[in-house]
């Protein structure tokens, strides 16, 4: 790990311990030149996962494009940031237990509706809005119908 003041190549980890978010490592790292301290996150990554989109194509598992989507459906939402990480891992720890090589984008989808319920009903009907491709109003209302009713059970 290069040091971001100096830029040598050398640093050494002070400490470790598991984050806030219960998912990744914090490190404590130190630059063996110039002696500055800095902090890194380190995170479980998901490798070699195809995702086959609606029209057939595949491209390899961006992590990058799950948390714009995210954040998108999540905009001005009271939503800290260690909910948003737990999420993320949620949605691909579920992924991940599936034990494929190839997931549908669908079914990533479905993954992220399944939390996103959980954590926020605006969240979930602006995902579902994109997701589900509403293509009316009623469709729209029918989803946020059901959603109503889900919650007046409970």
């Amino acid at each position: 790990m290069k040091c971001p003041v100096c830029y040598h190549a050398d640093t050494k980890v002070v400490d470790s311990r598991v984050a806030s978010d219960g998912f990744s490592i914090r490190r404590r790292r130190e630059c063996l030149k110039c002696g500055f301290r800095f902090s890194t996150y380190e995170e479980l990554e998901i490798l070699d996962l195809t995702i086959v989109k609606s029209d057939g194509r595949r491209e390899s598992y961006n992590r990058e494009k799950l948390i714009r989507g995210l954040k998108r459906a999540l905009e001005k939402r009271p939503i800290t940031e260690d909910v948003f990480k737990k999420l993320v891992h949620q949605v691909e720890r579920d992924l991940q237990i599936l034990k494929k090589e190839e997931v549908t984008s669908d079914k990533v989808g479905f993954f992220v509706m399944k939390h996103l319920k959980k954590i926020d009903k605006i969240a979930y009907i602006r995902f579902a809005s994109v997701y589900q491709s509403f293509k009316d109003v009623a469709e729209f209302k029918r989803e946020l119908n059901k959603l109503v009713n889900n919650n007046e059970k409970k």
